[in-house]
Order: C-alpha cells, then structure tokens, then sequence
C-alpha cells in the first residue's frame, strides 16, 4: 500500500461484532478483485461488545485495514472524524450492514472521470430497490422531504453511502456544525447549496442486520439536528 492510498473507505461501527470481520474481509477481498489501492478505516464509536477486540486483530492481519475509538457512541462524530483522517484522493462513505460493491463500480470510475464532485446512493431515486421495512422507508422520505421544505434540498437521499473526492469536498466537511445521524445529511445539502457536481445513483438496498438503534430513539436528536441546521443555514447565513 502506497503512502497515499487511491482510495480511502471510511466506515462508521457501533456494537458490531456479528457482521464486522465477515464485512470487513468481504469488502477488502472485492477492493482488491479490482486492483485498487485502497485503505479502510473504521471509525468506532462507544462500542460495548467485541468490536475494538476484533478490529484490533483484523488490523494487524491487514496493514491497509484501521480503526480509531471514539468514546460516546455518535454516528456523525465517527464519520466525520474517519473523513478528516482519510488520505485518498477518493473517499467512499460506506455503512458496515451494506459495502455494497455495485456502488463502488458505479461510482469509482466517475469519480476518476470528474463526472462529479460527490455521488450519493440513493434509496429513494428512481429504478432504486429498498428492502428495509416499511416505516424506515416512510422515515427516510419524510426526512427528506423536511430537508427539502426547510433547506431547499434538491435531492431524494442524504444518509448512507457516498462517494466523493477528497480535495472537493473536505471543505464542506469542515463547516457541518451537526453530529448524529443528521451530520451525512448537512454535508449532502451544504454540496448541493455550494453549487458542488453532485450525482445521486439509485441503489439496491438490503441490510445485512437491524439497525444498531431503534428507529424511534433516534427521532429526538434528528428532530434537534435539524433545526439546528436551519437556523444555522438560514438566519446565520453559516
């Protein structure tokens, strides 16, 4: 692996020790299927369980694998911190239950055409396929289309897997002011309002576990996150 890996895939975990080793050897095998030099970081987060055990000797198997703790279990703190230790000249944001191959095919090679600054996975575009049940999906579209009311969000998808270059985006990067869940949605509107090339791309979407935290419990702070982020956005100007 060079000093400057192609492409860095940053992975946020939380509570993973089912899937993490399985995911992690099955993204890295298809990583190097196709000939690209690559790194993986995961950015794990308040984990009780077996994860940073299993992380720490995945890790020393694998030099192009790594991982960092972070004590408070905070998906947007975790993905931010993962962007920010990147050194690719592209970044994939990738989630631990998908790493979802297709995407990379897709996305990858735009990316090296500068056919866009940053590429979305979208859940909710057209010719996409969403497995999730059905009140994640009605979550994800009302989410959404708060987005859209309150920022002017000209996009169907925020949050999941995203593809960008690093030198374009890390900017935007530093001006996001919200963490949780909400965190992959700022940076996704911030690209659109800066006038950035963003191309979303339907995906097929079919986890590979239950969410980590229950639909409802996670309402509060994505409610809070996001007047948050209309205040800032709107009556700051930030």
């Amino acid at each position: 692996m060079s000093p400057t890996p192609h492409l860095s895939v940053v992975i946020p975990v939380y509570n993973e020790e089912a899937i993490v080793e399985q995911a992690a050897n099955e993204l890295s095998a298809g990583l190097e299927a196709r000939g690209w030099d690559y790194e993986i970081i995961f950015a794990e987060n308040g984990s009780r369980d077996r994860t940073q055990a299993i992380l720490t000797e995945m890790c020393a198997k694998n030099p192009r694998l790594t991982w960092f703790h972070s004590e408070t279990p905070n998906y947007g703190v975790a993905l931010k911190a993962g962007i920010e230790r990147a050194r690719g000249d592209l970044v994939v944001c990738d989630e631990i239950d998908l790493c979802d191959l297709v995407f990379y095919d897709q996305a990858i090679p735009r990316l090296e055409r500068r056919e866009a600054d940053l590429i979305v996975g979208s859940k909710a575009a057209r010719g996409a396929s969403d497995q999730r049940p059905m009140l994640r999906r009605v979550a994800t579209r009302l989410h959404n289309g708060l987005l859209r009311v309150t920022l002017g969000f000209k996009g169907t998808d925020t949050h999941g897997l995203k593809a960008f270059r690093r030198e374009r985006l890390l900017p935007v990067i530093a001006r996001c002011v919200v963490d949780m869940d909400v965190f992959a949605s700022e940076f996704v509107v911030r690209a659109w309002r800066d006038g950035l090339d963003v191309l979303e791309i339907p995906i097929q979407l079919q986890e590979k576990r239950q969410p980590s935290i229950h639909l409802f419990r996670r309402v509060p702070n994505v409610l809070k996150n996001v007047a948050r982020l209309v205040y800032v956005i709107r009556v700051r100007g930030g």
